[in-house]
């Protein structure tokens, strides 16, 4: 059977048939096809030959891509006499299907694209085609056939100069394999730049050939664009072919050999502009102007002066009847022109000022998304950054400068604030579904900027009037609750410069936003009262140094965050302002009943369920008040209640009694689980913030002495429980203790033995869990230089390099699958060598060895930081270890590592052989190691090794 009928039934069965089996079959089929050499003749002759039926698309459009795809592939290793044939086939193929369907005229033009970017045997193979086209064109229909072929063109040419084409990948792979291995890696390096110049030489060399077209491409656009196609097809589709061919050009710099002042009188720019009246074409002509904007800058002061025509023929039309396709055009192409030339914007001409007002009216057009707004913002950034950066000193200039540009900006903030605010139908009040729209989000991320540069131009006094303007409160009237959750934030968005401005603003409205909203009962706060709640806790947490500086105010504030932190949608927002607002106001919350509320908001904890983060903001502004208490009886007594419901969490956790009830019902021992891990990070967190006052001792009624009398025992037992097998559990268990250790150490020093079993037992039981040994550093870190602790340090240190876990670290391999496991054991060997005595050193010498052994594992992996950090280390200790086998152990283990810490070790041999002469004589390796540090090479290294 002929070749092209089997491809023609392939393609069929693909595409058409209804068993999956006979489809998967026919596509193995003709993926085997592809590889074949017969694809060349048999896609060529699909193309040029009217044996097939002429609804056959879909054979065609198959037969068009595989050999796109060869040429792309393959067309380098074509002889000179295929490529010829080749060309000629596809240009009567482009003829044939000049009049459609397009998808196919487009495919055979990218494969002799394609075709023209391999035709590297020519000299000149950009000449050879346009020659061809020009015969193409004399033909019937053949100027549809050139136009697309002109179209893709340039584009496969750029796409070629800026990508990593297939060319260079073919030039690569060809001469690459002449390159063997005894040639020196720096000729490689030579030879591999040499060709990668090449590749960019031929690149720009066919670009050169492709641009020096221009003028007969740009002649026959015009032509077409008066004469048309004979009527083959509708002008306005002719119109839009036109543009974008046109458009491909530009992007290939078609009009960059054009002297500036004439490229504004270019006929085709006339063109272009009569197309803007045309619906079909108006996004085409959009584009090619945008783009010429970009790269001429002669050009936007031309289309500044047809700004009348833009906004009045076909702006104000457009905003009348509701045409978003035009005005968002229009916005573009507005923008363009004043982001090209803010100068030019500056001198506020009345072009200039219409070209704003015109801007201005798209901002403020209420469509249904706000891509419209949002693709002017660019333009309103870059114009106010460049009058920021003027000298607005001038007299004559500041008084013209707030004449014209404070309205238009100051009729911008009014405009954009319109834009931002939400609608209410977008969050239900029945679910409490408060997520904003994704548009609106992205929206605001990109307003940020622009609104600070509005603020900085209009002055913070200003802009907070234009934000508190017509009050926000009434009592006959409801508030306007989107027009104050939008003003929120864009105030939280500039609260850093008017900080910075120093005024002290009137915040009476704040004030009675927060009491009004704490008024509504919690069942009122749902839906898009929730996004104001949200906004205005955001506005608290910025301006709370203000807002705290009047005792009146603390009180409301208190309860405005307290309900709203038992809110989720608002809760983070809400516990974050609290951090901010405790960190600020700490005098202004000593009195009894703002205490008591922050009590109740703490106590409260354990039945809100808050995301752990905000939890922890929570516990941290009630604990930095706490402990700022001068009271120290009124502080234990608080400090007991706020942690009352954490020791009553984990004491049901490992009571005896209901051990093992808890474990027959799964639910009930999931939600105990849970109670006791947040219990413990509550417990951390106010330990964080507890410090020990009292250097020479601590005193009875010292509040961390008093926690830690109930703290200790209970964790002791927990650590001892099989509860600890739950990773979450164990890991907030080892966070408390290590914080309670960081922050009060001199109270455990008694409590070492114990807290060292417990961990070094446990991560013996639970090996997978390396919070033990992180906390295990700690403790090293705050009790290594007790020297009478030093047996105790060893034993541990033994027992966590002897453990299973540590010890199957034999590979590189291995090491990464367990980075965090070889993170905290190297941590820990380094806070061992650094913090204990070096006595105590040298009795580790054993295990020190099987450490870097390791180490020196580990250092292949992807965990090489850690193990040059330990080895810095060590060379303020190598003197304090027996010299063998441990120092060949040493350089062994640093030939891995890189050229710093080869240098530091270098710089610890020399320094001991100024205090001990036979340094060099007693211990070859290290003095040899000093000698060679300095060339840190890769062969010298194995040579030591």
């Amino acid at each position: 059977m002929d070749l092209r009928i089997k491809v023609a039934q392939a393609v069929h069965v693909l595409n058409h048939d209804a068993q999956s089996c006979n489809r998967v079959a026919a596509n193995q089929w003709l993926v085997h096809f592809q590889q074949t050499d017969a694809v060349w003749e048999v896609a060529t002759s699909i193309l040029t030959s009217d044996h097939l039926r002429s609804s056959d698309f879909e054979v065609e459009f198959f037969a068009a891509q595989i050999l796109k795809r060869k040429i792309q592939n393959e067309g380098h290793c074509l002889q000179l006499g295929a490529k010829e044939a080749l060309l000629n086939a596809l240009l009567v193929a482009a003829k044939r299907f000049s009049s459609g369907p397009p998808q196919l005229l487009t495919q055979i033009c990218l494969a002799l694209s394609a075709l023209i970017v391999h035709a590297a045997e020519h000299e000149k193979p950009i000449e050879q085609l346009f020659y061809s086209l020009q015969n193409l064109q004399s033909q019937d229909g053949g100027n549809l056939a050139v136009l697309e072929m002109l179209t893709v063109l340039p584009e496969e040419i750029v796409d070629n100069q800026n990508a990593d084409c297939r060319l260079s990948a073919a030039c690569r792979s060809h001469h690459g394999q002449e390159v063997h291995e005894n040639i020196p890696d720096g000729f490689r390096s030579l030879r591999c730049l040499l060709l990668s110049c090449l590749v960019l030489i031929c690149s720009y060399h066919f670009l050169d050939q492709l641009l020096a077209q221009t003028p007969m491409v740009l002649e026959f656009l015009l032509q077409q664009s008066e004469k048309g196609f004979d009527g083959v097809m509708q002008i306005p589709e002719q119109n839009r072919k036109i543009l974008r061919c046109l458009l491909s050009w530009v992007r290939a710099g078609c009009f960059s050999e054009i002297p500036q002042g004439s490229l504004s009188a270019h006929p085709l720019l006339n063109v272009v502009f009569n197309s803007l009246q045309v619906s079909s074409s108006f996004d085409s002509a959009v584009e090619v102007l945008t783009e010429l904007i970009t790269r001429h800058e002669g050009l936007p002061p031309v289309l500044l002066s047809r700004i009348y025509f833009l906004k009045e023929m076909l702006l104000l039309p457009a905003l009348t009847n509701g045409d978003e396709k035009v005005i968002g055009g229009l916005a573009r192409l507005l923008s363009e022109i004043g982001q090209a030339a803010p100068a030019m914007i500056a001198e506020a001409s009345a072009e200039a000022l219409a070209l704003a007002e015109a801007l201005l009216s798209c901002v403020k057009f209420p469509s249904e998304d706000w891509e419209i707004a949002d693709s002017t913002l660019q333009f309103w950034s870059t114009l106010a950054s460049f009058m920021l950066g003027l000298d607005v000193d001038i007299a004559n200039f500041r008084k013209h400068f707030e004449d014209v540009f404070i309205s238009i900006f100051s009729a911008l903030l009014d405009a954009l604030l319109l834009r931002a605010q939400v609608d209410e139908s977008t969050c239900s009040d029945d679910s409490g579904v408060v997520d904003l729209p994704d548009g609106l989000v992205q929206f605001r991320m990109n307003l940020v900027e622009l609104l600070v540069d509005i603020c900085q131009l209009l002055g913070s006094t200003a802009f907070m009037q234009k934000i508190f303007c017509g009050g926000w409160m009434s009592v006959n009237i409801p508030p306007p609750w989107k027009e104050v959750e939008a003003k929120l934030f864009a105030l939280n968005v500039v609260s850093e410069m008017i900080l910075q401005e120093g005024q002290s603003p009137d915040f009476s409205a704040i004030m009675q936003l927060v009491i009004a909203l704490s008024a509504r009962p919690s069942a009122e706060l749902k839906g898009f009262i929730c996004l104001v709640y949200r906004a205005l806790a955001d506005i608290i947490g910025s301006y709370s140094k203000w807002l705290s500086a009047f005792q009146s105010n603390a009180r409301p504030l208190l309860l405005f965050l307290a309900t709203g932190i038992s809110e989720l949608p608002s809760s983070n927002s809400c516990a974050c302002a609290l951090r901010k607002f405790c960190e600020d106001a700490s005098a202004v919350i000593y009195e009894q009943s703002n205490l008591e509320i922050l009590m109740w908001i703490g106590e409260g904890l354990e039945k809100r369920h808050l995301p752990l983060e905000d939890e922890e903001e929570v516990v941290s502004a009630i604990s930095l008040i706490l402990s700022s208490l001068p009271n120290r009886e009124l502080k234990n007594n608080l400090l007991t209640r706020l942690l009352s419901a954490s020791y009553g969490a984990i004491s049901k956790l490992i009571s005896e009694n209901g051990n093992h009830a808890q474990r027959r019902n799964p639910a009930t021992y999931a939600q105990t689980l849970s109670s006791a891990t947040r219990g413990l990070y509550r417990m951390g967190t106010v330990f964080s913030y507890l410090s020990t006052p009292h250097p020479n001792g601590p005193a009875d009624d010292d509040p961390i002495l008093a926690l830690l009398r109930v703290f200790w025992p209970i964790l002791e037992k927990l650590f001892s429980s099989p509860h600890m097998e739950n990773g979450t559990l164990s890991t907030a268990a080892c966070r408390a203790l290590s914080q309670a250790i960081q922050s009060s150490g001199q109270h455990f020093f008694t409590l070492l033995p114990s807290i060292l079993d417990c961990l070094s037992a446990n991560f013996s039981m639970f090996q997978d869990r390396e919070c033990f040994i992180r906390t295990a550093s700690v403790v090293i870190e705050e009790f290594g230089q007790k020297e009478e602790y030093g047996p105790l340090f060893v034993t541990t240190f033994e027992r966590f390099t002897q453990a299973a876990s540590v010890m199957s670290l034999n590979s590189s391999y291995i090491c990464d699958q367990e980075p965090d496991l070889v993170e905290a054991y190297m941590n820990f060997v380094s806070t061992f060598i650094r913090g204990l005595h070096k006595d105590v050193l040298a009795v580790s010498a054993s295990s020190l060895q099987v450490s870097f052994q390791k180490a020196a594992i580990c250092s292949t992996a992807m965990h090489r930081g850690f193990l040059e950090e330990a080895l810095t280390s060590l060379t303020e200790t190598i003197t304090c270890v027996p010299e063998e086998p441990f120092n060949a152990m040493v350089i062994r283990v640093a030939c891995h590592c890189g050229s710093q810490v080869r240098r530091n070790l270098a710089t610890g041999g020399r320094n001991l052989q100024l205090k001990r002469k036979d340094t060099l004589e007693g211990n070859s390796q290290l003095g040899f190691f000093a000698c060679m540090a300095p060339s840190c090479g890769t062969r010298s290294s194995s040579r030591v090794s």
